[in-house]
Parts: structure tokens; C-alpha cells; sequence
């Protein structure tokens, strides 16, 4: 084919991201500006679902929560912390507040190389005391039920055998027997329920692409290039 050239006062040049392929996102204009001299930030998802390495977590696929909080560690030091709805899926975590943590932990899992840690506050609202006041309340009101049929005005129903599970109170303790030392590993659990975040989902399937142009070389006033001149 044959070269043509075209003049204009001005060229946009909208280089759209590496999300979404199936809207035509190819990141083509990436290549375009660095070969105009832009630096280019390597593009990582965003507002992503996670991936988790723990096996009940993914038998919950479908399982909504809505008012939690979720507090992510970094490896090297520091956490950050974030409120709202979280749904688990057959690969691991997704909703508004893992889609909105999602870069932050991707970042860290790309700094660090290792998983990343995460907490579930399951009950935000209650403090430790207010929740234990809360499971000495149910437990004597249930105080001849197993241990595994008391949690059901406090949990989702398929989440009861997970938390039963992971705090080592046997399942047919009858209630009242239940002692203070297992009471407080049962409110750790619930507010601090651990998950092993191993890596986000690829880049096709997060809603937008964290990265790309380095915006120090664009003028933030006019949004034009400051490599290339016209």
C-alpha cells in the first residue's frame, strides 16, 4: 500500500487500554506513543476479581456479604482497609469491594512476588466486647444446641461449617459447655477471618487498565504531548 500523509491542526490520540479485548481494546495506541517517545508504565488490571488459595473459600461460590470489611496486608509493611459488599466466586473473590481493592493488591502482589494476606471483618458494626456479648446472648439461648446449629442468627448458612470448621470447637459441643478460650478464637474468626490472595485475574477481564502513558509527559492543562509537538 501506498504512504499517505495527512495534515491537521491537531491529532487525539485515545490509546485506550488492554481491558476488554472484546470491545476492540487492543493497546495498540500504547505502541503508538512510546514510539513517539512517551514512557510507558507497564499495564496491569484493574477492578478485577482475585484469585484465593483457600479451597472453602471457593466452595462458596455465590455467597454474597454485604456491610463487611476487608483489610489487605502488604508484605513489606502497612494495610488498607475497605468497606462494603464482597461475593465469592468458583476462582475466589470478586464484588464492589475487591474490584475496588484490586489494583492496590495487584500492585503489592507485583512488588513483592508472594500472596497477599487479607482479612474478613465479618461483623464491622460490633467491637469485640459488644460481640461477645452478642455470643454469650446466643449461646444461652441455644445452651442445649450443638455448637454447629447455634450460629444461625449470626452467619449465612453456608458459611456456618466453614467458620465450625476453621475455629476447632468440635461441631456437637453442646453450647454451654463451649469455654471462654474457644469463644475467643471464634471472634477472631469472625473478625479477622483469613484469606490467602495468590493473584488477581488477567487483564482481559478487568473493567479498566491500571498504567499505560506516563502522564508526566503529557500537559494536564491542554492534555497534549509533551514529546511530540505538532
Amino acid at each position: 500500500e501506498k504512504e499517505a500523509f495527512f495534515e491537521a491542526p491537531y491529532v487525539v490520540v485515545a490509546t485506550g487500554g488492554l481491558s476488554y479485548p472484546g470491545t476492540g481494546s487492543t493497546g495498540d495506541g500504547l505502541t503508538i506513543a512510546r514510539t513517539l517517545g512517551h514512557e510507558i508504565i507497564p499495564p496491569r488490571p484493574a477492578l478485577v476479581p482475585v484469585r484465593v488459595e483457600e479451597e472453602w473459600a471457593r466452595e462458596l461460590s455465590g455467597l454474597s456479604l454485604r456491610n463487611v470489611e476487608m483489610t489487605v496486608v502488604k508484605p513489606a509493611g502497612g494495610q488498607k482497609a475497605f468497606f462494603g459488599e464482597l461475593m465469592f466466586a468458583h476462582f475466589g473473590l470478586t464484588g464492589p469491594i475487591v474490584l475496588t481493592a484490586s489494583e492496590q493488591i495487584g500492585l503489592w502482589l507485583t512488588e513483592s512476588g508472594v500472596p497477599i494476606r487479607a482479612y474478613l471483618d465479618l461483623k464491622p458494626a460490633l467491637s469485640v466486647e459488644q460481640l461477645d456479648k452478642r455470643l454469650l446472648r446466643d449461646f444461652e439461648t441455644f445452651s442445649r444446641k450443638q455448637f454447629r446449629n447455634s450460629l444461625d442468627e449470626l452467619l449465612p448458612k453456608s458459611l456456618i461449617p466453614v467458620v465450625v470448621n476453621l475455629s476447632g470447637i468440635p461441631p456437637d459441643k453442646v453450647c454451654h459447655q463451649i469455654t471462654r478460650d474457644e469463644r475467643m478464637v471464634l471472634h477472631r474468626l469472625l473478625k479477622a477471618l483469613p484469606l490467602t490472595i495468590s493473584k488477581t485475574l488477567p487483564i482481559s477481564v478487568a473493567i479498566v487498565t491500571a498504567g499505560g502513558v506516563d502522564v508526566q509527559g503529557i500537559d494536564p492543562r491542554t492534555m497534549e504531548s509533551k514529546k511530540a509537538k505538532g
